[in-house]
């Protein structure tokens, strides 16, 4: 069973990776000081005898480091960009430690280019290590090698999801053993009820199990548990909740009590938050500064193709629900303008040059104020009118979660094709993805989309896709 050689197979798992930074270093000597510099002598040279020695001390390090960050803890679940994230982590901050302790001791003869070179072997043949591990790992499991057999506790909804969701994702190596509880009309393989559950469990078959019972059968999850531990077999939990729990629950200790936070966001954190903040008003600064050629001639063309404002300022919902005022560039005709309404694209509501401006982003531009003043940031959920915040907050579920952030110029929903008169259920969903998983790169991947195609307003044909998808879903 997987369980039986999983502790050896981790020992060697973790001998590989050491012998890789090993030769990571020993190849980063060779080719600087050899190669590079043409037999430079130093405390990295062959010839003082410093590398195998060094070399074995650093891979012991970088060894200890992943192990601090859990990297060795045996789960199939984690993703691969975790796993590189992982690495990238505690190597660098590895090397940060080494370059330190050089500093400190003031070992000036030890080469800083073996230190370059060292680093980006062994992040090459880490991180190639682990693509070719997972690849190879998905095929011989779509196979039916390396497989872990799951007992799953439960009968219900959550049972039966769970089991298709591992059905589904054949490349993580699961196979469900049987199901335990309420006898279920179609549900196999049924092995009993609960109370054969400790008979089930004292084989040695099953590698771990889930209980993933319904709600009304939640008061014998703790009896449950414990038969779990009983017989030693590693198990998870799937809470009876499941269906509205994020992706990221926080957890809290008061006492004796657990509190589960049911959304936490990273934006949260004061440092990544003034980082986010710092770079809107940077990037904002400078590019009503490098624009403003493009923005005197929009602001010309909307004075010249219609009488009225340059600008059209309307009231939206922002950051903690609090009201702003949002600043654009005038689109529609005046009487059109002086409507509160939704974006209908349909409707002959705008001037020529307003379609121009509207058909490449151009109106957006005068919300770079907004991002300077801090109503808004660079990314973020596109903010909405009061009237409709009210009406959607009630109709669409998850909908206030948006305003625990600035809205954005533009964001993930918008790169992905989701804006103006398109579905706002899916915006929503995109949103909530978005302050889940906010980070500084993906931010910047979204400015790069943004730039690259994401300025340029297609929402007719998403529109009509959703009708099309609309009407085959009938």
């Amino acid at each position: 069973m997987i369980k039986k050689n999983q502790r050896l197979i981790n020992q060697i798992n973790m001998l590989i990776d050491g012998c890789l930074v090993v030769l990571a270093y020993v190849l980063g000597c060779y080719l600087w000081l050899d190669v590079l510099r043409g037999g430079v002598i130093n405390m990295a040279d062959w010839a003082n005898g410093h590398v195998l020695p060094l070399a074995c001390l650093y891979a012991g390090f970088v060894l200890m480091m992943l192990m601090l960050f859990g990297f060795y803890n045996s789960s199939r679940r984690r993703k691969l960009k975790w796993k590189i994230k992982t690495i990238l982590f505690a190597v660098s901050l590895s090397l940060l430690i080494g370059t330190t302790l050089l500093f400190i001791f003031e070992l000036q003869e030890f080469s800083r280019g073996v230190l370059l070179l060292f680093y980006v072997f062994m992040l090459a043949f880490l991180m190639g290590k682990y693509w070719v591990m997972r690849h190879l790992l998905r095929y011989l499991r779509k196979k039916g090698y390396n497989i872990k057999h799951v007992l799953i506790i439960g009968t219900g909804h959550l049972a039966q999801q769970y089991a298709e969701d591992i059905r589904t994702e054949k490349s993580l190596g699961f196979r469900v053993k049987g199901f335990v509880g309420k006898e279920t009309e179609g549900l196999a393989p049924y092995l009993g009820d609960f109370d054969q559950l400790d008979t089930l469990l004292a084989g040695s078959e099953i590698d771990e199990a889930v209980i993933a019972v319904e709600p009304e059968e939640s008061k014998k999850t703790v009896k449950l548990i414990r038969a779990c531990e009983k017989s030693g077999t590693p198990f998870y939990v799937v809470p009876f909740y499941n269906d509205v729990m994020p992706a990221r629950p926080q957890v809290e200790v008061v006492g004796r009590t657990n509190l589960i936070r049911m959304r936490s966001i990273p934006l949260e954190n004061y440092g990544l938050a003034a980082l986010k903040r710092l770079v809107d008003v940077l990037v904002s600064g400078a590019g009503l500064l490098v624009l403003s050629p493009l923005l005197l001639l929009v602001a010309l063309g909307v004075k010249l193709s219609s009488p009225g404002p340059i600008f059209f300022k309307q009231e939206r919902i922002g950051f903690h629900k609090k009201p702003f005022m949002m600043y654009k560039f005038r689109s529609l005709r005046m009487e059109q303008a002086e409507k509160d309404g939704w974006s209908n694209i349909d409707a002959d509501r705008r001037t020529p040059f307003g379609n121009f401006i509207r058909k490449f982003s151009l109106d957006e531009f005068p919300q770079l104020f907004n991002v300077l003043r801090g109503d808004m940031s660079l990314v973020g959920p596109r903010p909405e009118l009061p009237k409709f915040v009210e009406e959607f907050k009630e109709t669409v579920p998850l909908y206030m979660v948006k305003h625990q952030v600035r809205p954005g110029m533009t964001g993930w929903a918008q790169v992905n094709g989701y804006r103006g008169d398109t579905s706002i259920t899916k915006r929503v969903e995109m949103d909530i993805w978005y302050i889940e998983n906010w980070t500084p790169a993906l931010d910047l991947k979204i400015l790069v989309r943004t730039f690259l195609g994401g300025m340029v307003n297609r929402e007719k044909l998403y529109k009509k896709r959703e009708q099309q998808d609309k009407g085959q879903s009938v």
